[in-house]
C-alpha cells in the first residue's frame, strides 16, 4: 500500500509520461514494422494464409520425420536453411522481453499482434521439440551439407536430420535457454491464451530440471553445432538466465532462492561483461536480477543481488564509455565487439541500457559510473545512437535494415531472397546450380528482405555490399529479436507507469492502452 500511494503521489509526473516521447529524424514505426516482417521471411513449415511475406512458401514439411517427430516449423536462424535450436530460442526469449517491457507501445503502432504471433510461431515450435522431460531436439538440417547448398527453404536437398539432448547427452545451456524461452512467453499469453501459457510454463519448469540436474553443454552431445553455434560461455549463465525468467512466470520463491544461492558460484555475481547474445547471458541476468532487487523482492538474498545489480551497472556504464571497462566503439560510434554480425551485439546491449533506463527512472535513482553518475535518460539516448547509426545515421549513410530507407544493402547473403522466389519461377534449383546462378549475381536480390538487420560494418565503419560477404550482409534472427522493444520504446514513448510495478497504470493510460491492444490486452 505504501508503494501504491507513493505512486500515487507521482501521478502528474505519470499523467505527462503517458504523452509521446519526441525523438525526431528516423521513423520508429516504420522501422518497428519492418523488423517484425523480417521474422515471416524466416519461417519454416506450413506458412499460414495471412502471411505477409508472399515470396516464400511452405518448406522442411519432413522435418524430424526420420527421427518419429514432428518438427516442421519454427525459424531458419539467419541466410542458411538450418534450425540451430540455442539461438532460436534466444530469439524466442529477446521478442517476449520485448513484449513484456513495451506491448503498449506496440499496440499503439498496430503491431502488437504481428510480434505475439512471431513469438508464437517460435513457441510452437519449441513444444514439438520437447516431446518428453528430458529429450530436447536442439538442431535440424546439418551445417555443413546445408552451407555447401545454395538453394531455396522450398527446394532442399539437403540432410534434415534431427539431432537432440538428453540424460544421457546433456545440454544445459540448450535446455536453459529454451526454458527461460517457454516462461518469458508464457507471460505474452498469460491473459489472451492462458492454457497455452500452462502449456509453455509447464515445459519451462521440466526444461529448467532437465539442465539442473543433467549437467553439460549442447555442443558436446550435438556436436554438428560446434563450428556455429558453439557455446564459449558454459551452462551457468543460461541455469542463472531460466532461474530469472521462471521466477517472473510463476513467482516461485525456489528459483529466486536459486540465483541467490548459486549467484557467486556460477558467476553471475562475478563476470564483469561488455556483450550480451545468444551465447553469453550474464549481463542479461544481472539487469533482471537488479529489477528484482529495485522491486524490493529479494529479502534475505539483498547482499547477493546488490553485486548482481554491481555487475550490470558495470555494464551500463561500459557501454556509455564510463566504467572500469568498457566496450570498444567504431569511429562512428557503433558498438564494435567482431567483425561477424557485429550488430548481434549492438542490438542486444541496446536493449539492456533501454530497460535498464526506464528501471532507474521507475526507482527515480541515477546510474553510479567510474567517471560519474549518469542520468537514466542517457541510458536511452545511448540506445538511440546505437539505432539511429542502424537507421543511417552513420559515416557511409547506409541503412542497415533491409527495406529501410533509400540506401540498404542489396546483396544479401540469404538463400531465399537472392534466389527467385518458388511463386514466380517454380524449376528446381539445384545445391551447385543455385551457386553458379544466383549466389554469384553482382546484381540486387529479386525478393527484398524486408526489415532485415544485416552483419554490419567492421570496426572503421567500412561496409561492402556483396552477397558472398556473410560476416557483413547476412542477417538474423537474433539481431531483430532485441530491436522489437527498443524501436516500440522510441516510437512510442514512455509506457506512462512505473516499470517495476508493471500492471499499475496511470488512468489515462490504461484507455488508451485498453484501445490500442484490444483483444490482445494484458497485464505482465
Amino acid at each position: 500500500m505504501e508503494k501504491f500511494m507513493r505512486l500515487i503521489s507521482m501521478s502528474p509526473l505519470l499523467l505527462l509520461l503517458c504523452l509521446p516521447l519526441v525523438l525526431a529524424g528516423h521513423d520508429y514505426g516504420q522501422a518497428l514494422s519492418k523488423s517484425i516482417l523480417f521474422f515471416e521471411a524466416q519461417r519454416s513449415g506450413y506458412l499460414p494464409h495471412n502471411q505477409r511475406v508472399t515470396w516464400r512458401s511452405n518448406s522442411g514439411l519432413n522435418d524430424g520425420k526420420a527421427s518419429g517427430v514432428d518438427l516442421v516449423g519454427g525459424y531458419y536462424d539467419a541466410g542458411d536453411n538450418v534450425k540451430f535450436g540455442l539461438p532460436m530460442a534466444f530469439t524466442i526469449t529477446m521478442m517476449s522481453w520485448s513484449i513484456l517491457e513495451y506491448g503498449k507501445q506496440l499496440g499503439h503502432t498496430g503491431e502488437l499482434g504481428h510480434a505475439i504471433d512471431a513469438v508464437k510461431w517460435g513457441t510452437d515450435y519449441l513444444i514439438k521439440a520437447h516431446p518428453e522431460p528430458n529429450v530436447l531436439y536442439g538442431e535440424v538440417g546439418d551445417g555443413n551439407t546445408d552451407h555447401y547448398c545454395w538453394q531455396r527453404p522450398e527446394d532442399m536437398t539437403t540432410d534434415r536430420r534431427a539431432y537432440r539432448i538428453d540424460q544421457n547427452n546433456p545440454g544445459s545451456d540448450l535446455a536453459g535457454e529454451s526454458a527461460a524461452a517457454m516462461a518469458a512467453a508464457s507471460m505474452v499469453f498469460r491473459h489472451s491464451n492462458p492454457a497455452y501459457a500452462a502449456e509453455l510454463v509447464h515445459h519451462a519448469y521440466q526444461l529448467f530440471d532437465f539442465a539442473d540436474k543433467y549437467r553439460g553443454k549442447y555442443d558436446s552431445s550435438i556436436t554438428v553445432a560446434q563450428k556455429y553455434y558453439r557455446s564459449i560461455s558454459g551452462y551457468n549463465d543460461e541455469l542463472l538466465w531460466a532461474a530469472a525468467w521462471l521466477y517472473q512466470a510463476s513467482n516461485n520463491q525456489y528459483y529466486l532462492d536459486y540465483l541467490g544461492k548459486n549467484g557467486d558460484s556460477m558467476g553471475g555475481t562475478g563476470w564483469s561483461m561488455t556483450e550480451f547474445g545468444w551465447d553469453v547471458k550474464y549481463a542479461g541476468v544481472q539487469t533482471l536480477v537488479a529489477k528484482f532487487l529495485m522491486q524490493g523482492k529479494a529479502g534475505h538474498h539483498a547482499p547477493v543481488f546488490e553485486r548482481y545489480q554491481q555487475k550490470a551497472e558495470s555494464f551500463m556504464c561500459g557501454c556509455l564509455g564510463k566504467g572500469n571497462k568498457n566496450v570498444q566503439k567504431t569511429p562512428g560510434g557503433l558498438i564494435f565487439r567482431q567483425r561477424w554480425n557485429n550488430m548481434q551485439f549492438v542490438t542486444s546491449a541496446s536493449f539492456l541500457t533501454t530497460v535498464y533506463s526506464d528501471y532507474l527512472a521507475s526507482a527515480g535513482r541515477s546510474l553510479r559510473c567510474a567517471a560519474a553518475n549518469v542520468a537514466p535518460s542517457e541510458l536511452l539516448g545511448f540506445a538511440k545512437s546505437q539505432v539511429d547509426y542502424i537507421l543511417g545515421d552513420n559515416p557511409r549513410a547506409t541503412s542497415y535494415m533491409v527495406g529501410y530507407g533509400n540506401n540498404y544493402p542489396q546483396q544479401v547473403h540469404h538463400r531465399a531472397s537472392s534466389i527467385v522466389s518458388v511463386k514466380d519461377n517454380p524449376s528446381f534449383v539445384s545445391c551447385r546450380g543455385g551457386y553458379a546462378t544466383w549466389f554469384s549475381r553482382k546484381a540486387s536480390d529479386p525478393n527484398v528482405l524486408t526489415g532485415a538487420l544485416v552483419g554490419g560494418p567492421d570496426g572503421y565503419d567500412n561496409f561492402a555490399d556483396e552477397r558472398d560477404n556473410y560476416e557483413q550482409t547476412e542477417p538474423a534472427t537474433y539481431n531483430n529479436a532485441p530491436l522489437l522493444g527498443i524501436l516500440a520504446r522510441l516510437s512510442g514513448g514512455h509506457g506512462g507507469y512505473n516499470q517495476l510495478l508493471p500492471g499499475i497504470y496511470c488512468i489515462t493510460c490504461v484507455f488508451v492502452a485498453l484501445m490500442c491492444l484490444d483483444k490482445h490486452f494484458y497485464v505482465s
